[in-house]
């Protein structure tokens, strides 16, 4: 079996990194390039910038540098709101997103240079880590800031979809931080498990399952082209997803 050369970008997130992780402990399937902005924090969490490109997914540059030879990309890039201030007792927290690291900026041009210059390069394969809520436009995220968040990734989504490059998207119910590969996941489609979860389920699922529905669509065939919403059961220490191809087979193409 040939190695797959593989750039994640976001790379220093709490997703990708896990992302990165991952795919270095499978080291006879997987040559791994992480592309963050900074270095500081790749050296705290990885110990080193071995294997590590710095740059800023708006420049074309350190992108190129970082996808050159690569067979697949894995985008887990996205804008994160800071808040303003401590809010007041009874009050809501406001968020504001700084100068440059807007949605618009980050979620949508970042995200399309990433796979046009994938594109250009010969990248064959994009798994895009999204989020569930993109058929609300009204969906409470998109305030946030006024950044619109989930509109901008759904374009970028169905940008991904026309580019001709082979994907997968997998917009992820609400992250937590809990250990992965104790629970059965679920796959949907259109936020129809947003909008009608099963119930007592809740519409979240651990960002370290995440990470590995991340690296199984990176080698399971029937993840090609497909989009789909993902959360997880309760742990129940009984139900745990172990057979990805089957749950890919659930799963459809386009948005």
């Amino acid at each position: 079996m040939s190695v797959k050369k593989v750039c994640v970008t976001g790379a220093t997130g709490r997703t990708g990194a896990i992302v990165v992780k991952k795919l270095r402990q499978i080291t006879n399937q997987f040559e791994v390039i992480g592309f963050a902005r900074n270095e500081e924090k790749v050296k705290e969490l990885f110990g080193s910038t071995d294997g590590f490109i710095i740059g800023n997914i708006t420049d074309q540059s350190s992108l190129e540098s970082a996808l050159k030879g690569c067979d697949a990309l894995v985008i887990v890039t996205s804008a994160i709101p800071k808040m303003k201030a401590p809010p007041k007792e009874g009050e809501r927290p406001e968020f504001y997103f700084e100068t440059g690291e807007i949605p618009e900026q980050v979620d949508w041009i970042g995200q399309k240079n990433q796979i046009d210059i994938a594109k250009n390069l010969g990248i064959k394969q994009i798994v895009l880590v999204g989020s569930m809520g993109g058929t609300n436009e009204n969906h409470m995220l998109n305030k946030i800031g006024d950044g619109k968040i989930l509109i901008w990734k759904r374009k970028a989504e169905e940008y991904l979809i026309n580019s001709g490059i082979d994907y997968t998207i997998i917009r992820a119910g609400g992250l937590i931080n809990e250990p992965g590969g104790k629970r059965e996941l679920i796959v949907g489609k259109d936020d129809t498990l947003l909008n009608n979860p099963p119930q007592g389920i809740p519409t979240s699922i651990p960002r370290e399952d995440v990470a590995e529905v991340v690296v199984q669509a990176l080698q399971e065939s029937k993840a090609k082209n497909k989009a789909f919403d993902l959360i997880s059961k309760p742990e129940d220490g009984i139900s745990i997803t172990k057979d990805f191809s089957a749950l890919f087979a659930q799963t459809t193409a386009g948005l």
